[in-house]
């Protein structure tokens, strides 16, 4: 079965969008909540959880506003992943975007993963959980 696009929004209130991109947009940044390490060459990313590494080629990247990543394990299909910073127009705060693909049946559970992620990060940038 073809995996679906889905996005996330998470608000992250008062964290300057700068702050939050070096944690979406570098290699030191993700390894402090995304994955336990990162590391890159070029383009070619490697995330490495519980010591077992994920290949990743990041496909598109605006300082400061985006960046996605495709999946090795996912060539030849149109998924990726993207971490996006934008403003609530309303608040004015600072919100993450997360676009991903799931499979149907695994859409909650990889929703709930990047909840938990995010979580993370939110505790790292200094906002209540």
């Amino acid at each position: 079965m073809a995996k679906e696009k889905y996005s996330i929004e998470f608000p992250l209130g008062t964290v300057s969008p700068s702050v939050l991109w070096g944690y979406i947009g570098t290699p030191n940044g993700l390894s402090n909540w995304f994955a336990d390490d990162v590391t890159h060459v070029g383009k070619h990313f490697t995330f490495i959880w519980n010591k077992i590494p994920q290949e990743a080629e990041q496909t598109g990247c605006r300082t400061g506003v985006f960046i996605r990543f495709k999946w090795k394990e996912d060539e030849g299909q149109r998924v990726y992943f993207e971490f996006k910073i934008s403003q609530n127009e309303l608040t004015g705060g600072t919100v993450l975007e997360i676009t991903d693909f799931a499979e149907p049946e695994d859409r909650i559970d990889s929703i709930d993963l990047w909840g938990s992620q995010v979580d993370n990060l939110k505790r790292r940038v200094g906002v209540e959980v």
